[in-house]
């Protein structure tokens, strides 16, 4: 962490989470965020556009009313509502891959508007299951919260690797000789920043160089420019632009099911981030992030649009810069809101070159997986079986990632759980702690004060 905080940390009486910066750094640090997860957040409406049969404008204005969305939905849980929506932590929100694959095959056979009855539906079965699975915040002693932050920092680490290569595997050139040169051109960069560079300057180590690998990429290869030109000034989310919604049984159940695979993960991010930030996330905090997501895809579902959860990228910013703050995630939500309003300005980010974002995401993801052997630093491994319960979870929650196709001739629905390595890596750690561990006092789950329905039989 950065030291500088952690002075500030002590002499004042905010919490570095609950500091508010002034609005010219607010902005610089709340647009790395922005830079950070843009790619992922455009992909989803790009994807399930191109599903469904939608036009090229048709799916511009996707991403318009997906941006918003994303938007909103990162002010909810940065800000919150009270003390009822938000886990009011550094956590930017935004569509999620997991449920790609299932709103596809809803798409082809009930067309956008079952994809959007079963995202409204399943945004409400969040809601309502979230007082439930936020007690499960009691089996995370630090040997699981370590060996799951671990997890999360080495699984999303082939989307770096992705990046690098050009974006998509199945390109006929993907690893080319110039996206890897751009891609350690702009790992370069942002290491002499953040070893150079002082306060501010070393904080945006990221954004700089971002910026520096895209003009420089401009300037050798020259960049598309293509959508920029052809895309509009103004654009504003209407609800049911495209279509009312339609309730059918099978696709409810079909989302309700990939949204508690996506809830685990969201617990994952804001607990890896609760660590991170030095403020832990209890149950409350969980339950009010949860209804931050829940509420998000609600809103999501009236514009045609897809489920949302925490993204796992922006943990490893957070990490890496030390800056804490949830009012910077909180500016990034308001910047994504204006990208949705203006699609001119954020055909502009769209422009920033694959391998530039994975020479950023590469130092920034493993930063996430650095937060993790830090709290596993912090465990005891003598006379117990934690190294057994560590083992287990980077091993079997490894396995998707290091083997996709693994698991491709399982049933669909049962696929959904294994293909997420977090989801699975997060049971399998919870799971081996409680049967391993059942005679070290230590990693038993105790109940949570003042929760009487949650202590143990």
């Amino acid at each position: 962490m950065n030291s500088t905080l952690d002075i500030e940390e002590s002499r004042g009486s905010v919490h570095p989470v609950d500091e508010v910066l002034p609005l010219g750094k607010l902005i610089l640090y709340g647009l790395q965020h922005v830079l950070v997860m843009y790619a992922g957040s455009v992909a989803v409406p790009l994807i399930i556009g191109k599903a469904v049969g939608f036009t090229e404008q048709q799916i511009i204005f996707l991403i318009s009313a997906d941006l918003c969305i994303c938007g909103i939905g990162t002010i909810l849980q940065s800000v919150g509502i009270r003390n009822v929506v938000g886990s009011r932590l550094p956590i930017v929100q935004g569509c999620t891959f997991a449920a790609v694959v299932p709103m596809v095959l809803i798409g082809q056979q009930y067309g956008m508007g079952g994809i959007s009855g079963a995202v409204i539906v399943s945004g409400i079965f969040t809601i309502l299951c979230a007082p439930l699975l936020c007690r499960l915040v009691r089996f995370f002693p630090k040997v699981v919260m370590g060996s799951i932050i671990t997890l999360v920092g080495l699984s999303i680490m082939p989307v770096a690797g992705g990046w690098i290569g050009g974006g998509d595997a199945k390109m006929a050139d993907f690893g080319n000789l110039r996206a890897i040169t751009m891609g350690a051109f702009t790992l370069f960069v942002i290491i002499a920043i953040y070893i150079f560079a002082q306060g501010m300057w070393k904080n945006l180590a990221v954004l700089i160089g971002i910026v520096v690998g895209s003009v420089a990429y401009g300037i050798i290869y020259g960049l598309n420019t293509d959508l920029l030109y052809s895309t509009g000034w103004f654009s504003y989310p209407i609800p049911f632009r495209f279509v009312p919604p339609e309730f059918h049984l099978l696709p409810a159940v079909l989302l309700c099911m990939v949204m508690t695979v996506v809830t685990v993960e969201t617990m994952s991010c804001m607990m890896a981030v609760g660590e991170i930030c030095g403020r832990k996330a209890d149950r409350d905090t969980l339950k009010r992030g949860m209804f931050a997501d829940g509420s998000a895809t609600v809103i999501a579902g009236f514009f045609n649009l897809f489920p949302y959860a925490a993204f796992a990228q922006n943990v490893g910013l957070v990490s890496m810069t030390g800056v804490r703050s949830r009012f910077i995630v909180a500016a990034a939500g308001c910047i994504l809101i204006t990208l949705g309003l203006f699609p001119k300005l954020a055909s502009l980010v769209v422009m920033v070159p694959k391998p530039v974002l994975g020479g950023a995401g590469l130092v920034m993801f493993g930063m996430v997986a650095v937060a993790g052997i830090r709290t596993l630093a912090k465990v005891d491994y003598q006379n117990n079986n934690n190294p057994m319960v560590v083992a287990l979870t980077l091993g079997v929650g490894m396995l998707p990632v290091l083997v996709p196709q693994l698991f491709h001739q399982v049933p669909s629905t049962v696929g959904m759980f294994l293909h997420s390595g977090i989801t699975i890596g997060t049971a399998v750690a919870i799971i081996a702690n409680l049967l391993l561990n059942r005679d070290n006092k230590k990693n038993i789950p105790e109940p949570i004060p003042g929760c009487e329905e949650c202590k143990l039989e």
